[in-house]
């Protein structure tokens, strides 16, 4: 049994200010995996002081250093990265092949990004006799969800240290194996006393003494829109920076001109990937009305080729979910669409066959979901996709558009310039083009209630720093 009994503050591996833990559930078998120490606020106290006093040198660190930190993080993850993604089925369930090939990979990917903006990114501008200056903002409380926890936690750290600023970070306590091991790497890599710390705990312990803690000048948060809202309630008082990357309920517009037979199926796979739990998960599916029953074949076919189970195994290309609560939830919307009349194509609540434990559930297709549908409006975070009809272009545009969210959306079409066309109207922060691959480059983040800042690449060091004007510079 794993034991994760120890905070990392200041460079060494601390006890907790009180002893209490949590139980750490495999969630392929519902059984107990681990143990986890619960933080408090005088934990907090402890490695925000940590990484104030960090702050003060780190932040004046050349470029060079700074790169060369990176670099040995690098070095370090590269070592480990099989372990990564063993430990990251075990805490949240991914597929083996996903975990290997996506989840392990993505916290090399943001690392390796942020060491190569940073070579040639401009901290400063000189206009005339002003100098406008690029400066860390200072300790960053970060709160990383289980869904893609390395992926989160990574994009997070990797512009923080690139930008010269210090760190308190709070993984998610359903799955904090990955901060562990990540938390490992760092030490390895010889980063400096008090730059990196990790907390572990619960939101309303950790997380809240984070938000409201004065010493911590901005929050990095990735989570549900309801944990989102409660950070920037608690921060509010202290006036600290609040970047959030938060829910969504994405569109994924199939115009009349694209292939359906191919799109349909493709797109399907892909909102199953993961067991459904990705924020920018297209989970709503826009076909022309009159070729409703036609898409809600291939995605019945679609579906039905899913393998469930053991997240261990080679063959498996779905797991469980990724905790009770959320397997809960999940079953439980299920069972809300078939009461509001969703046409069930396949799936639906109860346990696959051969998964007798553990918190699987089937890969589900709802057709003829209207709007006003809760599975149309609510974010499911599973493995649950609803086919909805629109009539024309605009009218598609219009059903995309309808919610509270805006983090992710894509267009289908035979005609590229159409596909643009469309991609501009709609309200989110990013729009996939014909099945695109992801960017790890590109900005990610969302409109409404889906956050606010951007985070990967380049963009990701704007939200890290201050501005300052230093007149008379160049007097």
């Amino acid at each position: 049994m794993r034991q994760l009994y120890k905070h990392y503050i200041g460079g060494e591996w601390v006890d907790p200010a009180e002893f209490a833990t949590r139980d750490l559930i495999n969630p392929a078998t519902a059984k107990k995996s681990g143990e986890m120490v619960l933080g408090t606020a005088a934990d907090v106290d402890k490695a925000v002081a940590a990484a104030r006093e960090a702050f003060e040198s780190f932040a004046f660190t050349s470029r060079e250093e700074r790169l060369e930190l990176l670099n040995a993080i690098i070095a370090e993850y590269k070592k480990r990265m099989a372990e990564m993604a063993e430990v990251i089925t075990l805490e949240m369930g991914a597929p083996k092949t996903l975990a290997e090939r996506a989840h392990a990979p993505s916290g090399l990917g943001h690392l390796m990004t942020a060491a190569k903006v940073l070579e040639n990114y401009e901290f400063h501008e000189d206009r005339g006799p002003t100098r406008i200056a690029k400066e860390p903002i200072g300790v960053v409380g970060m709160i990383t969800p289980w869904n893609w926890p390395i992926n989160q936690i990574t994009c997070k750290v990797a512009p923080a240290i690139a930008t010269g600023c210090t760190m308190v970070l709070k993984p998610s306590e359903v799955a904090p194996y990955s901060a562990q091991l990540f938390t490992e790497i760092m030490e390895a890599a010889g980063v400096p006393k008090g730059v990196y710390n990790l907390v572990y705990g619960e939101g309303p312990s950790v997380g809240e003494a984070m938000s409201a803690h004065p010493g911590i000048d901005m929050m990095s948060v990735t989570g549900s829109t309801r944990m989102g809202s409660a950070v920037q309630a608690a921060s509010a008082p202290t006036i600290k920076r609040v970047t959030q990357e938060l829910g969504g309920k994405s569109a994924n517009i199939i115009l009349d001109d694209a292939n359906l037979e191919e799109v349909v199926a493709r797109e399907t796979l892909a909102a199953m990937r993961n067991t459904g739990q990705t924020c920018t998960l297209l989970s709503r599916m826009l076909v022309p009305a009159d070729r409703m029953d036609e898409a809600a074949s291939i995605a019945h076919q679609a579906a039905s080729s899913v393998v469930t189970g053991d997240p261990t195994k080679e063959e498996t290309t779905m797991g469980p979910i990724a905790h009770g609560q959320q397997f809960e939830k999940v079953g439980a919307m299920m069972q809300e669409a078939v009461d509001e009349g969703a046409r069930l194509v396949v799936g639906g609540p109860g346990r696959p066959d051969g998964c007798p434990e553990g918190f699987f559930v089937k890969p589900t297709v709802f057709a003829d979901v209207k709007p006003e549908m809760t599975i149309a409006r609510e974010e499911v975070f599973g493995p649950v996709l609803a086919i909805m009809g629109y009539e024309t272009e605009d009218d598609a545009v219009r059903i995309a558009n309808d919610s509270i969210y805006g983090l992710s959306g894509a267009v289908q079409s035979a005609d590229p310039e159409r596909a643009r066309r469309v991609a501009a109207k709609m309200r989110t922060g990013m729009v996939y083009i014909n099945g695109a691959p992801g960017d790890i480059s590109a900005p990610f983040g969302g409109y409404k209630q889906s956050g606010n800042g951007r985070e990967w690449g380049d963009h990701a060091f704007a939200d890290f720093l201050e501005t300052k004007s230093i007149l008379g510079y160049n007097a």
